[in-house]
């Protein structure tokens, strides 16, 4: 099952994609069928209002996740760009709500960043609570996966050790466009898919979730022995190599750049790099 937010008429409103049709589901966000297990069980065979596909508007896939979790140096081919040692646990930094965009909103260049940087990254979308899981209980807890862009600004990031002031910039992180139960995809809940990331045409990343230290699983059983993980609540579970960063020389967004950021069988999100007018 394939489910989305879209924009219309001045609200937004949770849809299933069904060929090139989005059929309404009653309800105003992904968010809101994540909170009710019944309305999103049901959400499979259930008949709506059709929208076509192609005028759709997304909005990030889940609006307004209560958490959202990101996990640095989780590639093996990233960590070599780097050139750091594989770590014995995942690195942790957060993301908040105001930074999503959709999979077609225009990315905001601030001016106080000259750095700014494109991750494309398999987001984890959970879809019931869960405290220190067991394998089984990580595996339920996981909904769907989506994809989410981890824009960063450099030059914020490396100010100090904690890396959250360059990653949470507001408006920067597209995210969508569909969330995809594990059901349809290669692997399930531990999925092998194709991830590759464009600028101005040009591919920047190519790589394989196979190629994760760190895999779903494993990541909300050790997320969810620190708290407690609930419906709607995202994990971005890292970048492969290619960032811009770590370019010779380095290379970043400029205005007017397009980012396309996709996913095998999770669909792409297209942006647009604008400056931010103040």
């Amino acid at each position: 099952m394939k489910l989305a937010t879209l924009r219309r008429d001045g609200s937004t409103t949770a849809v299933r994609i069904a060929g090139d049709e989005a059929i309404m589901l009653g309800v105003p966000a992904v968010d809101a069928l994540l909170a009710d297990p019944a309305r999103l069980a049901a959400a499979a065979d259930l008949d709506g209002p059709r929208i076509p596909l192609a005028d759709a508007d997304y909005a990030p896939v889940v609006t307004w996740p209560g958490k959202i979790v990101c996990v640095g140096q989780n590639y093996l081919s990233h960590i070599k760009e780097m050139g750091r040692e594989v770590p014995d646990y995942p690195t942790l930094f957060t993301k908040y709500p105001e930074a999503l965009i959709g999979a077609h909103d225009d990315i905001q260049l601030p001016p106080e960043s000259e750095k700014v940087d494109w991750e494309c990254e398999l987001a984890i979308v959970i879809g019931q609570p869960i405290r220190r899981a067991t394998e089984p209980e990580a595996e339920s807890a996981i909904a769907g996966f989506a994809v989410i862009n981890d824009i960063s600004m450099r030059d914020w990031q490396r100010r100090t050790l904690m890396w959250d002031q360059g990653k949470t910039w507001e408006r920067s992180a597209p995210f969508g466009p569909w969330l995809v139960t594990p059901d349809e995809l290669p692997g399930g809940t531990r999925p092998t898919l194709d991830v590759r990331c464009l600028v101005d045409g040009e591919v920047m990343q190519s790589d394989n979730t196979r190629d994760l230290v760190f895999d779903p699983i494993t990541l909300v059983r050790y997320i969810s022995t620190i708290l407690t993980l609930k419906p709607g609540d995202v994990i971005a579970t890292g970048t492969s190599g290619g960032v811009g960063n770590a370019r010779k020389p380095p290379r970043y967004l400029t205005d007017g750049a397009e980012v396309i950021t996709e996913i095998e069988h999770l669909g792409r999100c297209v942006n647009r790099a604008v400056a931010e007018e103040i």
